[in-house]
């Protein structure tokens, strides 16, 4: 069914034309850059957005898309990538069907279409998670995820893509908000508090630690918390989320049958010239030295996979994607990287782990574009 759509949309857009746009040189933007133009959105300012959009979209999706045919070990030919690529193909086509945009009215049209192709692509990341299993299902178990760096490498470059693609459609939709919520320019918060969106992060970690494990450790902030920077507080909290869950789950299974007091997890903030750090620390056994290089690869993960026991990607959300299938860090990692930030992880086997978010406070850096 699959290739028979692909084929359809094939009748509609010819490959050359993919090709072509695939080709194009795509822009980069800056933290700062879309605060600035989005602190003022003018009918004009939305308009310049909108004809921005209407040409850098299909480049960014038409690069994706011809990846997407030619993954090696045939994971190109996985059921769950070629609804994606039908997915991409999609919303290429709607892009550059679209006619050129004139006017209030024409830009109001292209955001609702954007916002649509938001959310089609919401299940993306599971679906390339399906893909990825069911082609290890398929593969010799000698080849070991090391030998697949190809394909770490792809799926890189595609979430980096993705996470672009979506700030800016998520950037020019929120800039209609008719109540922005004070203080933020579209999604980006100009006085964001670490602090907060650590507090935030945390709770939620411990909620789900809770559901799971009857208890969860205590989570311990430091820092200023007068502090504030322009950032982006979902893609923090998504990050935050992400290691103070792999932390409290490390810890908790640690302490679950030990006498001794279970040891908090630590989060500190610092406020450095050129960076926000944010440290996280647990008391967990940390990780061997040899299995390091293993968590930031797409197909390592301690956890249960939940992809066995839920293969429907239409009723998937995005809520749900960051738990179990190993892809917590290497996208928390990219989403640090996508605004001039990093993430390493430093493990002491038998005591600990310390995750260091760097997150770069000048909001200067293009977006690194795949």
């Amino acid at each position: 069914m699959a290739v028979k759509k692909l084929s359809e949309s094939f009748c509609k857009i010819s490959s050359e034309v993919v090709q072509k746009w695939g080709s194009m040189k795509q822009t980069g933007v800056s933290l700062r850059y879309m605060m600035d133009f989005g602190s003022n959105p003018t009918d004009k300012n939305l308009l310049i957005s909108a004809q921005f959009l209407h040409k850098e979209l299909p480049i960014r999706i038409a690069r994706r898309a011809i990846e997407l045919e030619t993954l090696p070990y045939g994971l190109s030919e996985k059921p769950a990538v070629l609804k994606v690529r039908d997915w991409y193909l999609e919303s290429f086509g709607e892009l550059r069907s679209f006619p050129d945009i004139k006017d209030s009215s024409d830009e109001l049209a292209f955001t609702q279409m954007i916002k649509m192709i938001k959310v089609r692509h919401n299940n993306v990341v599971p679906a390339m998670a399906l893909g990825v299993q069911q082609l290890k299902k398929d593969l010799n178990p000698k080849v070991l995820p090391g030998d697949l760096e190809e394909i770490h490498q792809f799926l890189d470059r595609f979430y980096m893509s993705r996470i672009g693609i979506r700030m800016l459609i998520g950037q020019h939709v929120a800039l209609h908000d008719p109540n922005p919520q004070p203080g933020r320019v579209g999604h980006i918060h100009c006085k964001m508090s670490p602090m907060e969106v650590a507090e935030n992060a945390s709770e939620d970690a411990r909620a789900i630690c809770l559901r799971e494990y009857g208890s969860a450790p205590d989570v311990n902030i430091y820092g200023d918390p007068d502090f504030t920077f322009p950032y982006v507080s979902s893609h923090l909290h998504l990050m935050v989320f992400e290691l103070v869950k792999n932390s409290l789950r490390a810890v908790q299974e640690r302490f679950m049958n030990s006498d001794n007091d279970v040891p908090p997890v630590r989060i500190i903030v610092a406020d450095g010239v050129e960076d926000v750090t944010i440290k996280i620390s647990d008391e967990g056994g940390g990780i061997p030295r040899s299995g390091l290089p293993k968590i930031f690869t797409y197909l390592y993960s301690t956890a249960k996979n939940p992809l066995e026991e839920k293969t429907d990607l239409e009723g998937a959300t995005e809520g749900v994607i960051m738990a179990g299938y190993g892809y917590g860090l290497p996208i928390s990692r990219l989403y640090a990287r996508y605004f001039g930030g990093d993430l390493q992880i430093i493990s002491m086997e038998g005591y600990g782990t310390d995750a260091y978010l760097h997150l770069s406070r000048l909001g200067d850096s293009q977006e690194p574009l795949p």
